[in-house]
């Protein structure tokens, strides 16, 4: 028996108040359905900058009446201080009492490292300012955990492999500055305020409700989506590039284990969030392509080459075992694994709206 099944079981046991923020988004809502699925009381705030309502609809539909019930929504921006100031402290209508937050998950963000490039003012209110109004609004309710989405991005021009939380360079792009400014922020509310947090610094999670569309969709839903449009597939540079790819129930358990650790050293630390291991770009094609196929989509598509994108580092890997060690973190999904499970979501999303365009 693991540490996260443990600490399933003692969810479900004695629930608690947690807050999602991004709830709309792609990890946002994978939170929010597991923490349904363990019958916890989840407030959830976004604006819909980067989320989706129907990201909530299919959630409700994946879980029980009953759970669903245990759900409350803000649409909100963290941009606002008020409105992080509502979320910590949600009524559910002017008459009830306050429902006091446990547990803060902070997904909120602008990400997407071109999108930082083409507009570095919006990063950075959103990823900085937000980031600020967060930790003072759960530093004020006296919250019992706050953790939050850092970024391998962090990691910079800093050439070793695997990737060491305390050895980082410079960043390369004005998303890396943000998300390492969101550390550096939660450092300081520790020393000045002992309010002690957990940053979780992601690799290229994927998974299911990740969008496939816009010009800042990540690589694998990007690819996924224009497999089964038989449109062409771009790789940036020769395809040798090679990420530490982590499907996103691993991102979930992180965040999970992380709130609830009770554990002092433990908390004020940041951790990747990742398998530990490497995919290159050419390989993560094979594996789509040969996987949309046992679901009956062709395999015609040959991907085509392009020069290396600006911000990207050549490699990119995690080391897990700081995780592993005061977290109790382990990856319950290899990438193959991860690609089984995601497919099957992606496939039946683009029937639906195949077959909703054909019917208006």
């Amino acid at each position: 028996m693991t540490a996260y099944t443990d600490l399933q079981q003692s969810l479900q046991a004695a629930p608690r108040t947690w807050l999602v923020t991004g709830v709309a988004g792609f990890i946002g809502s994978n939170l929010l359905e597991t923490l349904l699925r363990l019958d916890q009381r989840v407030v959830g705030l976004d604006n819909f900058a980067t989320g989706f309502r129907h990201n909530l609809d299919e959630v409700r539909r994946l879980v029980s009446p009953a759970q669903w019930a245990r759900f409350d929504f803000i649409e909100g921006d963290i941009r606002q201080l008020e409105d992080c100031q509502r979320a910590m402290q949600f009524r559910p209508d002017a008459n009830a009492e306050p429902l006091p937050v446990e547990h803060v998950l902070h997904q909120a963000a602008l990400g997407s490292v071109p999108r930082s490039i083409d507009d570095p003012i919006n990063s950075n209110a959103t990823n900085i300012g937000g980031m600020l109004n967060m930790l003072v609004a759960a530093r004020d309710a006296g919250v019992r955990s706050f953790t939050y989405a850092a970024s391998s991005s962090t990691y910079g021009d800093h050439p070793a492999l695997p990737k060491v939380e305390a050895n980082i360079g410079r960043p390369l792009s004005p998303y890396a500055v943000t998300k390492y400014v969101n550390e550096l922020y939660a450092e300081v509310f520790a020393r000045c305020y002992g309010f002690k947090t957990i940053g979780l610094r992601y690799f290229n999670v994927f998974g299911a409700r990740q969008n496939p569309d816009g010009a800042y969709a990540a690589v694998i839903p990007k690819w996924i989506g224009a497999l089964l449009r038989e449109q062409p597939v771009w790789i940036n540079g020769d395809g040798e590039t090679s990420r530490d790819f982590c499907f996103v129930a691993n991102a979930v358990q992180a965040n999970l284990l992380a709130a609830t650790s009770e554990s002092d050293a433990a908390r004020d630390q940041v951790y990747n969030v990742a398998l530990g291991d490497r995919t290159t770009l050419n390989e993560v094609f094979r594996q789509l392509r040969d996987g949309l196929a046992q679901h009956g989509v062709p395999a015609v598509v040959e991907p085509q080459y392009r020069e290396f994108r600006t911000g990207d580092v050549r490699h990119s890997q995690a080391d897990i075992s700081k995780a592993t060690q005061l977290l109790g973190y382990a990856p319950t999904h290899r990438f193959a694994d991860g690609v089984a499970a995601a497919l099957p979501w992606y496939v039946a999303a683009f029937a639906k709206n195949s077959s909703a365009q054909q019917g208006s």
